[in-house]
């Protein structure tokens, strides 16, 4: 009986080697969303029960009045200074997602940051994008940038992740998931990464507002000029509309003690 239970488990093994592993879809998506209005959130789609089975945010909770600002830096403008002042005297948290490029040209900058309470994600060291790359150099690129940040500033360690573009597939959210990487997307976003496209502030700000939602987690990029002049405005008027402001930090701690 030992024996021919023996024959059936070395059988069972071969047969379970020699199976095709079923791969994580590859498939390359630019993350986007329906907008909406009302102060209700917008619509994404699959992608909403895709990043969170890969436990990634693109928003907080829906009834709290509480907004996360998240910033993108590549490069540097001359703005980045200006939100930081803004920030600081509003005495407002925000997350800046920053490519390798950033830190290696604005060591200063990048320790401010950290200084003044903010966060640092990792946003790609060459700004890849991952649906193209192989898992070894995927992984080699966020830990490029890690020690980029962690050597440069006194944050110990980085946990939040923002593809670069937006672009993603089920694969790589699966890959920085085991990586120990929350992916960060957003609900309120603008077109705002053009520099020679001044089109004021006021533009800016309207764009923010007529997006704005309990839970958004808003993305804009530092190279903006329009973005640097409407922030003042933007914290004041939504302050006085019943929103707080919060890190992704908070918004961690929310998800695991909701009460």
């Amino acid at each position: 009986m030992k024996k021919i239970l023996s024959v059936f488990l070395i059988i069972a093994f071969v047969i379970a080697q020699s199976l095709p592993i079923l791969a994580l879809s590859n498939e390359s998506h630019g993350f986007g969303y329906k907008k909406s209005e009302g102060e209700t959130p917008p619509d994404l789609g699959f992608y909403a029960p895709l990043i969170e089975k890969y436990n990634g945010y693109y928003m907080g909770n829906p009834n709290e009045k509480k907004i996360y600002l998240t910033f993108d830096n590549g490069y540097e403008e001359g703005y980045t200074g200006m939100i930081l002042d803004v920030l600081k005297e509003k005495q407002v948290p925000a997350t800046f997602f920053l490519t390798g490029h950033y830190v290696d040209d604005e060591p200063e900058l990048t320790k401010r940051m950290v200084n003044e309470g903010h966060i640092i994600g990792n946003h790609s060291d060459k700004h890849l994008d991952y649906t193209a790359a192989s898992d070894e150099k995927v992984k080699k690129d966020l830990k490029t940038l890690d020690e980029k940040i962690t050597t440069v500033t006194s944050q110990d360690h980085v946990k939040f992740f923002r593809p670069a573009k937006g672009v993603f597939s089920e694969r790589t959210l699966d890959l920085t998931n085991k990586l120990g990487y929350v992916n960060v997307f957003w609900t309120v976003a603008l077109v705002d990464w053009n520099t020679g496209e001044k089109k004021g502030w006021e533009q800016a700000y309207r764009g923010v507002i007529d997006q704005i939602h309990p839970g958004a987690v808003v993305l804009l990029h530092a190279v903006s000029e329009d973005n640097a002049e409407a922030l003042s405005h933007l914290i004041d008027d939504l302050r006085k509309r019943g929103y707080e402001f919060a890190s992704l930090d908070e918004l961690l701690w929310d998800e695991l003690l909701p009460f």
